[in-house]
């Protein structure tokens, strides 16, 4: 009888584990599942490390504010955080916000934030507020990657010496095939777009984000940059300019995936960044 009891037990406690429906789960980079307390230890000993996101994923969202929150305790508040969300030419705006120069009114309506801001970038911005924490603005500003698309890295050119104050320093080092750029210009192709130009307008992005980190990175500091995943993949795209800048930083890499299932991480995710977080699909979306 006890053996009866003790089988219906184990088959309701098993059937209650399977029907859990986490929404997340955290792997490395060769698959392998691993727990929140592992990652936050190994991310701790980092100089630099990359969040790549997906920008309308909430838990990604989540995680960002989470995983700072904590390294800023672990690190006794010695972390700078920035971020491809706010463009360089913004940072007196930012510097002026966290310091109470101007209202968080006149921030919103000056700085050109994204539509999802207030939900997704907003909490980290007040925290960095919060804590006295330094906010770099590590994007190159839209309208000269726009000149990029356009023109090429020759258009960048004819820029006056205060714009290039903003962008990495020129000329900019271009390899067309990084997995990263080669595969974007593939996938246009298929799409019908066959401008070379577009590979140039990310990397542009890429060495403009690398260079403010490596000016705000090391000096007993954490750097925690937030990023589309695609910019920091197979640690390729600001990494590779980041290297080019300070090859002696120690730099370890978030990534996220979608899966139908998050039980294991496919085949086509491992490797893509030292710990890849990966949500169900039909996870609701922040926009």
């Amino acid at each position: 009888m006890k053996k009866i009891i003790l089988f219906f037990t184990l088959l309701i406690l098993f059937s209650a584990f399977k029907s859990d429906k986490p929404a997340y789960r955290i792997f490395n980079s060769k698959g392998k599942a691993v727990k929140y307390k592992k990652m936050l230890k190994d991310l701790s000993d980092a100089q630099v490390i990359f969040f790549g996101e997906l920008h309308n994923n909430p838990i990604d969202h989540w995680l960002e504010l989470e995983i700072t929150r904590d390294l800023y305790k672990i690190k006794k508040g010695k972390i700078v955080l920035g971020a491809e969300m706010f463009e360089s030419d913004n940072q007196l705006l930012i510097d002026e916000f966290l310091n109470g120069k101007i209202s968080k009114k006149s921030f919103d309506a000056e700085a050109r934030l994204w539509p999802n801001y207030k939900t997704d970038y907003q909490p980290l911005l007040l925290f960095a507020k919060k804590h006295h924490v330094k906010f770099i603005a590590t994007n190159i500003p839209r309208r000269y990657a726009s000149v990029v698309y356009k023109k090429g890295f020759k258009g960048l050119d004819s820029l006056s010496v205060k714009a290039k104050e903003y962008i990495a320093p020129l000329p900019i080092v271009y390899n067309p095939n990084i997995k990263c750029y080669k595969d974007m210009l593939t996938q246009m192709k298929m799409m019908g777009h066959a401008n070379a130009n577009l590979a140039k307008a990310q990397a542009i992005k890429d060495a403009t984000m690398a260079y403010y980190i490596s000016k705000n990175a090391g000096k007993g500091r954490l750097f925690i940059h937030y990023n589309g995943a695609y910019h920091s993949e197979n640690f390729q795209g600001i990494i590779w300019y980041l290297k080019r800048y300070n090859h002696d930083l120690k730099i370890m890499t978030i990534t996220s995936v979608e899966q139908s299932s998050v039980d294991s991480l496919q085949q086509n995710n491992k490797g893509l960044a030292d710990f890849i977080i990966a949500t169900p699909n039909r996870m609701t979306k922040t926009y």
